[in-house]
């Protein structure tokens, strides 16, 4: 056995150095480079009523001016962005919240979790205001809920500190007391994030504090929800790049690639087709980690929320300078009083939200 295991050691890291020596991290010089992007972009709204910490904002989907955000004040609020009214508030039973997701496709259900563990759904009714108790609850993971996001109308998955993601179907004709379809557990560490494919509802992609990225197909196979390391659903691929903990991921508009947030300082492109990192986006006088991550809707900006109270947008397609290794063609937006937590794009490209620390949400635009 022992011989077994030093050569499948000797393996990877063979495995590991081939790919070392064919890694460049950047576009040839063929397919970077064009006009530095000038995109004017301006503060236009504040979305205020939060009174603790706002840790989480996720869009609804196309052709939809609403938001919902999650605060540490124990309230779900769903905005119409443009008229900063609120249209609902939410009470949770737990206000360590972390997450919160929005329904894209009929946009009647948003989705919760946090410290209690468990995913609360929950079903909006725009001619009541009144707080309605959670349609499900969704219980299993051990550990702290990082992030959820709906992969159709009827499923979503989680991403728990227990190290694994779950697949749950929440459709109403379902009478099983059992939701839970699929276990993801080949990460060792926490999973701070998923991101589904935007066309393909069976592929998501995750991050963890192990550094890595996993890319996952819900096809893959069946992991039994008391199963154990032994019992599998292998990701389809592993992306390294990353030195420190990712805190947030977030796929390509067209499907082909996905971005990254990290503690390291850095954002970094990965493209699912060559299973490698292509571009990252860094600085010397960038110190301080990433929260959340957001594509435009053209892709050609990545948006970054930074604890050092920025979000930055950066140019995808320019590589590095080649001397200092810092990245170009970046724009720095920075109205907020603390860290901001969360970033994201509208599902029509036109307005970019970011949540902060200081109980606000903006809207730019």
């Amino acid at each position: 056995m022992a011989n077994v295991q030093d050569q499948l050691a000797q393996l990877k890291e063979r495995l590991d150095n081939l790919r070392s020596a064919d890694e460049t991290s950047n576009f040839t010089p063929d397919a970077a480079g064009g006009k530095a992007v000038n995109a004017g972009i301006q503060k236009r709204r504040d979305l205020k009523g939060h009174f603790g910490k706002v840790y989480s904002i996720h869009w609804a989907g196309q052709g939809q001016e609403n938001l919902v955000s999650a605060s540490q004040d124990g309230k779900l609020i769903v905005w119409n962005a443009n008229t900063t009214n609120k249209i609902q508030a939410i009470p949770l039973r737990s206000s360590w919240v972390m997450t919160c997701a929005y329904e894209q496709e009929e946009n009647k259900l948003v989705a919760c979790g946090g410290l209690d563990n468990i995913c609360s759904v929950y079903g909006l009714n725009m001619q009541d205001t009144r707080p309605e108790a959670p349609k499900l609850q969704l219980s299993g993971h051990e550990g702290y809920l990082s992030c959820c996001r709906f992969m159709g109308k009827s499923h979503i998955v989680t991403s728990s500190g227990d190290s694994t993601c779950r697949y749950w179907d929440i459709s109403e004709g379902n009478q099983s007391s059992e939701r839970c379809l699929n276990v993801f557990r080949d990460h060792p560490t926490d999973v701070m994030s998923v991101s589904p494919h935007p066309t393909n509802p069976s592929v998501f992609v995750s991050g963890s504090c192990d550094t890595f990225c996993k890319l996952w197909d819900i096809r893959a196979g069946n992991s039994s929800v008391g199963g154990t390391r032994d019992d599998l659903v292998h990701p389809k691929c592993t992306f390294r790049g990353h030195e420190s903990d990712i805190n947030a991921t977030a796929f390509f508009p067209d499907g082909n690639a996905f971005g990254t947030g990290s503690d390291d300082a850095s954002c970094r492109l990965f493209d699912t087709r060559c299973y490698r990192q292509v571009n990252i986006f860094k600085s010397q006088k960038i110190l301080c980690g990433i929260t959340s991550v957001a594509f435009s809707s053209s892709g050609r900006l990545l948006f970054g929320g930074y604890d050092d109270f920025s979000c930055i947008g950066w140019d995808t397609i320019q590589n590095p300078d080649p001397d200092t290794q810092d990245a170009r063609g970046n724009i720095t937006l920075k109205k907020h009083d603390n860290r901001v937590s969360c970033v994201g794009v509208q599902a029509d490209g036109k307005a970019l939200a970011t949540g902060s620390w200081d109980n606000l949400v903006k809207i730019w635009a």
